[in-house]
């Protein structure tokens, strides 16, 4: 095996569940540029350094880090923020009065927030997923990434997903031939132009961070959310507008099988700090109300 470019060892004072943790990083089971197991995770990046594979996997209470390519030094000094073992200890006070939520924090124990940094990375298939299913998101992201991503350094055969540069050029019909409209196509070309800018959000106060992504056309609350999660570690994050969350919440947190986000932010609010880390419980201890009708059948934009 290709040996790495860098590699180190983090002690673990804290259980760490990679696969539970890393994944709302990952778009998807057949995600090119992140492949998830129980206890060890690849995934392919941009750093500020160039392209980079990180191999993560867990072994004795340690973390062991490695990477590959011009990025590799960047992605093991920042693993521990990746995984969410560098920042401050869960808040396990603030579960205290919640029987389900506490079940929950003893069965997925090794649950962080987890912080990529890499800000425009996450905005693109978050942009995708804007006023789409899931699956159809998904399968977009895949279609790009194959198409204008390249190569990623190492052994793992995965692909680093394309520049902002080659977003910010690519024509209109190849997102079209990916099942992405004119609108959708439209946000994430204009955000990779700003990706400079983009970038600089990872260093900022959250507050600032979220006045910036929100500036961005095309970029609400939703979308700003999703990539704070994603990029920016926030464990406070909660995404308004989203076609599942309410009805989630509103179930786990108070038997009812119906919420909105007015109702959502009510059931939060005492988990403040923490709402984030509230909701990937929610979500990852599949906690969801009974089902009220058939799901949405994914389209193909790109037949049309």
């Amino acid at each position: 095996m290709l040996l790495p470019s860098a590699r180190r060892m983090v002690r673990l004072h804290c259980p760490l569940d990679l696969r539970t943790t890393l994944a709302p990083l990952r778009q998807g089971r057949h995600d090119p540029a992140v492949r998830l197991e129980p206890d060890r995770c690849w995934r392919a990046t941009r750093t500020p350094e160039g392209p980079a594979t990180t191999h993560l996997e867990v072994r004795a209470g340690e973390l062991l880090i490695e990477a590959w390519g011009p990025g590799a030094a960047w992605a093991t000094e920042h693993g521990p923020q990746l995984v969410g073992v560098a920042g401050r200890e869960k808040q396990e006070h603030l579960l205290a009065g919640h029987r389900l939520l506490c079940d929950l924090d003893r069965r997925l124990p090794g649950l962080r927030i987890p912080r990529s940094s890499a800000v425009a990375e996450a905005l693109v298939p978050t942009v995708l997923e804007q006023k789409v299913t899931g699956l159809e998101a998904k399968r977009s992201y895949r279609a790009l990434v194959l198409a204008l991503g390249t190569p990623a350094p190492g052994p793992a055969g995965l692909v680093v997903p394309p520049s902002p540069s080659v977003l910010a050029a690519t024509p209109s019909w190849v997102y079209h031939r990916a099942g992405v409209e004119r609108r959708r196509a439209e946000t994430v070309k204009r955000a990779m132009v700003r990706s400079a800018r983009l970038e600089e959000v990872a260093t900022m106060a959250l507050p600032d961070a979220y006045r910036r992504l929100q500036a961005l056309p095309g970029v609400g609350p939703w979308t700003a959310s999703t990539v704070a999660l994603m990029a920016l570690g926030d464990a406070d994050a909660v995404p308004l507008g989203d076609y599942h969350l309410p009805d989630q919440v509103s179930w786990g947190l108070a038997g009812e099988p119906r919420g909105d986000d007015e109702r959502m932010l009510e059931l939060l609010e005492p988990f403040r700090g923490q709402r984030a880390r509230v909701l990937r419980l929610l979500v990852a201890g599949g906690i969801r109300p009974p089902r009220r009708g058939p799901r949405f059948s994914p389209r193909s934009i790109a037949r049309h």
